[in-house]
């Protein structure tokens, strides 16, 4: 018997089934209605009349949502391709199933603010430093990691049950985009308590957004000030990490012609922009009397005249005109707006979406849109789903760690609710990209070669063995209670794994016509080539 898995040398042949969409161009539509509470135009897309059938259908989830399943199938299909994809550039607030929402709202970091949190947490920490006995003092320092711990697996069980089931799927998938951007690793000081504020009000609001609001987000948040060593800045006193990451890996990129001059200047913009630990209550600092004003505190981030280097400035061959805090608002806004950043943003978008090596043309034509919007990403976003470039590409992007889990999950079980996704983090971290987890800003890699590996392979299959045949440990609460009666998913029932049969490759056929069992059926099926590919 020969099971058909998926081979870092692509011996395997990918399905090439014909788009329904043929050589339609996707016409640009011009939007005029607005959405309700936003400032910004509806960003629409205007579809062929033809009938997408069942395999088109499933390409464009599979792409766009975190993975094709029934219910989403149905939902397409009943919507229509081209207000299916209105309503995922214009993401309404859309309940998850209550099943998924009461686990969310159980967390500590969905009712507690940050600052509250991290404060008490620093006060944990100083209280255990201080006890003399050195038991109790271990004791007490093992029950801070512990709930530091506990606060990051919230944040991760928090981020799979909503890209497993809210109906805002590429909302979802950019959440997921600009975290591993905008890059913040857990295992650095207290980030652990800090991420999941980080993903849903730094991350989250603008993932559709502005670029520039969403930079301006990332900038404020105490995760990514002390990640990148910011709160450490001062005048005469440099430190240059969050300044030099900001323009190579956020937004100019390596090579766009900026200097170490340049890098120096932003360092010295970002002096005195920080974090704070102190109580909520306690007074601000003692500021000198003629930058007093200047002060700013917004829960943990302060902005500390005291330490800002109020010297004149020139970054990209302009001055700096602002002062104080204001000045890292003007350096923003000159970060955003320069063409280079349009051409980076547009080329990472373009590879996560279409191709390692997406077609230049492309890029430009994406850059220019994000150029004329004024940095807006779903407008950015139109430009490469209205092109052919994006149709021809569908199904042939690599899977990534997380997104082979979560799309393995949905197609396997479909809406109904895992009531614990602790097996999917360990899934995921078994193949090297846990979440949160990369300890270097650059984010992990997109592309197909650092996840194609004989190695990662192996471990795909042993997953697709854990899903296929043992699925049932996503529906126990407690993980030793007996698990249901089959403990394997029905997949060859699924109306979305029905349609994809069509599609599948000779070989994948006569694994499954093979296989000896549902449970067999279902390994051969998530490992296959197909299945690794998006």
């Amino acid at each position: 018997m020969r099971a058909v898995v998926a081979t870092p040398g692509g011996s395997v042949p990918l399905r090439r089934a014909s788009l329904a969409l043929g050589a339609c161009v996707l016409a640009l539509l011009a939007a005029c209605a607005s959405t309700p509470g936003s400032q910004r135009p509806m960003v629409s897309l205007s579809l062929p009349s033809t009938q997408v059938n069942d395999a088109t259908r499933l390409r464009w989830l599979d792409r766009v949502s975190w993975g094709a399943n029934a219910s989403s199938d149905a939902h397409l299909a009943q919507r229509g391709l081209a207000l299916w994809m209105r309503d995922q550039l214009n993401p309404r607030p859309a309940p998850l199933p209550p099943a998924a929402q009461a686990q969310i709202d159980a967390m500590a970091i969905s009712h507690t603010p940050l600052d509250q949190l991290v404060i008490g947490l620093e006060a944990q920490r100083k209280a255990a430093d201080a006890l003399p006995d050195e038991d109790q003092k271990k004791a007490a320092r093992q029950a801070y990691q512990q709930q530091l711990n506990q606060l990051a697996r919230e944040a991760q069980t928090r981020f799979l049950l909503r890209a497993l089931y809210s109906p805002n799927q590429l909302q979802e998938q950019m959440t997921w985009f600009w975290m591993n951007h905008f890059n913040v690793n857990l295992r650095k000081d207290n980030i652990r308590a800090m991420v999941g504020d980080y993903e849903e009000n730094a991350i989250r609001p603008h993932a559709l957004g502005k670029f520039r609001d969403l930079l301006g987000a990332t900038l404020h948040h105490p995760a990514m000030l002390r990640y990148l060593d910011n709160a450490q800045n001062a005048a005469n006193r440099i430190n240059e990490n969050y300044a030099r990451e900001l323009m190579e890996l956020h937004t100019l990129g390596v090579g766009s012609g900026y200097s170490q001059g340049d890098v120096q200047e932003l360092a010295r913009v970002l002096t005195g922009v920080g974090v704070t630990s102190a109580p909520l209550d306690a007074p601000p600092p003692n500021v000198r009397p003629a930058v007093r004003a200047d002060y700013v505190r917004k829960g943990l981030f302060e902005f500390n005249p005291n330490r800002h280097d109020y010297g004149p400035k020139t970054l990209l061959g302009q001055p700096i005109q602002s002062h104080g805090l204001a000045e890292a608002d003007e350096a923003l806004d000159r970060l955003a707006r320069a063409p280079a950043t349009a051409r980076f943003i547009s080329r990472k978008l373009a590879v996560y979406f279409v191709s390692d090596d997406p077609p230049q043309a492309l890029v430009d034509r994406m850059a220019a849109a994000f150029t004329r919007s004024d940095g807006d990403i779903a407008v950015t976003l139109k430009a490469m789903f209205e092109s052919p470039e994006f149709t021809a590409s569908l199904g042939r992007k690599f899977r990534d760690p997380v997104h082979y889990v979560i799309a393995g999950v949905r197609l396997a079980y479909d809406d109904r609710v895992a009531l614990n996704v602790n097996p999917m983090i360990n899934w995921i971290n078994r193949m090297g990209e846990p979440l949160y987890g990369h300890e270097t800003p650059d984010g992990y890699p997109l592309n197909e070669v650092a996840w194609a590996s004989a190695g990662q392979m192996n471990t795909r299959f042993e997953i697709a063995r854990a899903i296929g045949a043992n699925g049932a440990v996503l529906f126990r609460a407690d993980d030793k209670a007996p698990l249901e009666k089959p403990a394997f998913p029905q997949l060859a029932e699924s109306r979305a794994v029905r349609a994809m049969q069509g599609g599948l490759s000779a070989d994948t056929r006569e694994a499954l016509a093979q296989a000896k069992n549902p449970q067999e059926w279902n390994t051969f099926l998530l490992a296959s080539p197909e299945l690794m590919r998006r």
